[in-house]
């Protein structure tokens, strides 16, 4: 008679996959991420023409016009660049919007509702950023749309900006949000479904300054002290889903209406505790309105192609076509849903803290309360310690292995495990700061892909081989191989939950992030338990792979996302500050997120060392590249190195206050660590001093 323990090992725990299955198990993944990912990420829904509208108006009545707001915005580029206090600016931009806003007004149900403009033009001061800021006769233009039988006296703001910095038309920051917001001015004022509460548009004329125009409006304008909720539009790159990044604080019924009305959902808790602890170099209004008004609002903001962001190359036509229709879908939605709401009444009865927000690859968006955030991070953490607590009595069962033998095996196992994510994440950094040591630094800068090689690579290497080498020298142990590619995962997700412990005690909203990796790998591991999966080699890998496409889709996901975002942005951030390590900081995460599920399986296929070895020599291969021409960080007009260059010049006196000399030349400051590159260039700009 076959023993249990005969019968268990027979079933396969010491197969192996053949090696030549390796490549499609990686391959897989690779291609799952260019299925799913990046075309949600940039998913646009079909621009709704003038056409359509006129053909057929109780169809499209309450829906935005994408190409009404991309022939606004062709129009507001041809003024040119828009500095606060130039013609462009005060004249011929003003008269663009008043002449839109007329328009609106003659063509709209007047019979249901009062539209007013105002041209505020305002003086003031106010610190920020630790300064004294000083502004006088700057300009906003001012919108009021009410329905005609509403006495609400708490109003909805919407603003964005026109003005620009030197140089810049100013397309996507934030030419967009202006045409964005006339158009839902003209359809909210063409709608037969009324308004609970009155919204009143900003079309603020000074932002750039910085964040005068805002100020102007909630310190001195009319209509200012009723304002009770706001939405927030900018940019920091041209077109794209615009992300919203800040929500309250402390009014979480925003984020419900957020998650009720907006159809293109694009949000993250991680990007508004990184924006608000600073490693976003900009800012927006949203900060005067919370900070001078105490208005709670969401902030939103494009962040696609942050390469052109306050330059030359910020044109109209690199805005993609799709971007029109999302954000004015979102935008019109928001607006009805907000200004028909409750809450509107007396927000202030609903200030009860603050949300955990994030979409699920733009399909769906998940928010709860801080609250229920903490009592979501403690059940699933204890759910998967219980889980992995059944799967080692599990394996004890069917092995026949004492509990002694186990657990010792469980305990070095785990040790290997943590020291493999530690030395994964040293290894990276020492490779970021060598990088920006040898000065190679930002090759990732215009090729994104060179992430993948520089830091991704070294980290599935060393997460790969450290099991890898342990279950080489214990594969004659009672412990067969699959139990102990799962007593890895096992102290993977034991890792994750002490960070998620840590991070729910330290009041960080984020550790939603490693939550998500736990819960979806608890829920492998009960399916195993639940169809005794866990006793058949081949079930259980493919049960475990099914449960882990869903957090890796979703980690990939962010990290897109990041990279989208924060690459450009490291163009801008200064010489200071290294890069890389910012870079490389969120690539380890993400790569231990779901690299600590997945690299353990390699060691399921026959030459596993070989095969995770070539994650190596990619690494080797991807430092050669940084290092060549083909690893230069910069592209004319697409990815563009920045400098400010500033003509200057200086007069030596003696001591009778006579002239000794004059001097003039270009003072040139690097906004990039990569400030080297053009020196020689620009000691022929000028010879005579730098």
């Amino acid at each position: 008679m076959t023993s249990k323990y005969e019968k268990f090992k027979f079933t396969g725990y010491r197969l192996k996959f053949n090696w030549y299955y390796a490549p499609l198990f990686v391959a897989f993944w690779f291609v799952l991420f260019y299925v799913s990912v990046i075309p949600s990420f940039y998913n646009y829904p079909t621009i709704v023409t003038v056409e359509d509208e006129q053909t057929n108006f109780e169809k499209f009545e309450d829906i935005f016009v994408g190409e009404r707001s991309e022939r606004d915005l062709f129009d507001l580029s041809r003024i040119g660049t828009k500095l606060v206090g130039t013609p462009a600016n005060e004249q011929s931009a003003v008269q663009f919007l008043t002449d839109r806003i007329e328009k609106i007004i003659a063509e709209s149900r007047q019979d249901l509702y009062d539209i007013e403009y105002d041209i505020q033009e305002a003086t003031g001061s106010y610190v920020i950023f630790k300064m004294v800021n000083y502004y006088q006769s700057i300009q906003n233009v001012v919108v009021k749309f009410s329905t005609k039988d509403s006495n609400s006296t708490n109003y909805l703001l919407i603003n964005s900006h026109y003005d620009t910095v030197a140089e810049s038309t100013g397309a996507g920051d934030a030419g967009i949000m202006i045409t964005t917001m006339l158009e839902v001015l003209r359809k909210l004022s063409k709608s037969s479904n009324i308004l609970r509460h009155p919204i009143i548009f900003l079309f603020n004329g000074a932002e750039e300054n910085p964040l005068q125009g805002s100020h102007a409006f909630i310190s001195q304008h009319k209509w200012a002290n009723n304002i009770k909720a706001l939405i927030n539009l900018d940019s920091a790159g041209c077109g794209g889903r615009e992300i919203l990044f800040q929500s309250g604080p402390n009014h979480p019924w925003l984020m419900k209406y957020y998650k009720k009305f907006a159809k293109h959902p694009y949000a993250s808790t991680i990007g508004e505790e990184l924006f608000q602890n600073d490693f976003i170099p900009s800012d927006t209004d949203f900060r005067i309105f919370r900070d001078y008004g105490e208005i709670p609002g969401l902030d939103m903001a494009h962040t696609q192609n942050g390469y052109v962001y306050h330059s030359k190359y910020d044109r109209f036509n690199v805005m993609p076509t799709g971007t029109f229709q999302t954000t004015g879908d979102n935008v019109l939605a928001l607006a009805r849903g907000i200004a028909n709401a409750p809450e509107m009444d007396n927000p202030a009865k609903h200030a009860v803290g603050h949300t955990v927000f994030f979409d699920y690859l733009g399909w769906f968006l998940v928010f709860y309360s801080e609250e229920d955030g903490i009592i979501i991070n403690v059940i699933v953490s204890l759910c998967a310690l219980l889980s992995i607590g059944l799967s080692i009595w599990s394996t004890k069962k069917n092995t026949e292995m004492e509990w002694k033998k186990i657990l010792i095996a469980f305990s070095i196992i785990f040790g290997l495990q943590l020291l493999a994510v530690i030395i994964a994440f040293g290894v990276a950094i020492l490779l970021a700061l060598f990088i920006d040591a040898v000065g190679i630094s930002m090759s990732w800068f215009s090729s994104t892909w060179m992430v993948l090689g520089l830091y991704y690579c070294p980290m599935f290497f060393v997460l790969g081989i450290i099991p890898a080498i342990y279950l080489t020298k214990t594969k004659n142990s009672d412990l067969f191989l699959a139990n102990g590619v799962q007593f890895f995962m096992h102290s993977q997700c034991i890792i994750l939950v002490v960070i998620t412990f840590i991070m729910t005690g330290l009041g960080i909203r984020s550790g939603f992030i490693f939550m998500i990796a736990t819960f979806f790998y608890t829920i492998s591991v009960i399916i195993n338990l639940m169809t005794d999966k866990l006793q058949t080699a081949y079930l259980w890998f493919i049960t475990h792979c099914i449960c882990q496409m869903f957090p890796f889709m979703f980690y990939t996901y962010c990290a897109y996302a990041f990279y989208v975002t924060y690459v450009p942005m490291q163009g801008r951030d200064g010489p200071e500050g290294n890069p890389e390590i910012m870079i490389v900081s969120f690539t380890a995460l993400m790569c231990i997120l779901f690299g600590g599920f997945i690299c353990p399986l390699i060691n399921m296929f026959r030459k596993n060392k070989i095969i995770i070895g070539i994650s190596g020599v990619i690494t080797i291969i991807f430092l050669i590249i940084a290092a060549t021409p083909a690893g230069f960080p910069y592209e004319d007009k697409i990815h563009p190195q920045r400098y400010y260059a500033v003509h200057t010049s200086r007069t030596f006196h003696k001591a009778d206050l006579s002239i000794e000399k004059n001097e003039s030349g270009f003072f040139v400051m690097p906004v990039d660590r990569r400030y080297n590159s053009a020196k020689g260039r620009i000691e022929t700009i000028s010879p005579r001093k730098i």
